[in-house]
């Protein structure tokens, strides 16, 4: 297996579980952190599969203008796209799916991280999206 580079990002969030059981079902909000594990065939002239800094400016950057100090709702989930939507300048993310830390998780590997690390011969094997300092998932590309 050729060597892997992580970088972690943070960001805040404020989120919705439309169907929850329990509190999560109400509007809320988390100080996550994101893991993007990262491969390439083989390690550039300098020994690296990227620069961190590359990962930190296309990830980290699309994390920073899309999520991060915004509300990710599910496309479904009327009623929460109704109440943030009515607020004026409100920054909102509409994702295809419920905006549970798994989907997010999944959604980042295989939608963000190919559109962003287009033409770097770098993909994402794994993304871990801290939702709170107590859980957390693990989205992994088939190999």
């Amino acid at each position: 297996m050729s060597p892997t580079c992580t970088r972690r990002i943070q960001f805040c969030a404020g989120h919705r579980v439309k169907g929850h059981e329990s509190k999560c079902r109400n509007l809320h909000g988390h100080n996550y952190v994101v893991f993007f594990e990262a491969q390439a065939d083989r390690l550039d002239e300098l020994g690296r599969v990227i620069d961190f800094s590359v990962l930190k400016e296309r990830l980290g950057g699309w994390i920073d203008m899309k999520w991060d100090h915004g509300f990710i709702l599910g496309k479904e989930d009327h009623r929460a796209r109704a109440v943030i939507g009515g607020m004026a300048g409100q920054k909102e993310y509409i994702m295809p799916t419920n905006p549970t830390a798994e989907n997010m998780a999944e959604y980042l590997l295989n939608v963000i991280g190919p559109e962003q690390l287009a033409g770097t011969g770098v993909r994402l094997l794994r993304v871990t999206l801290w939702e709170t300092e107590n859980c957390y998932a693990v989205a992994e590309l088939d190999q």
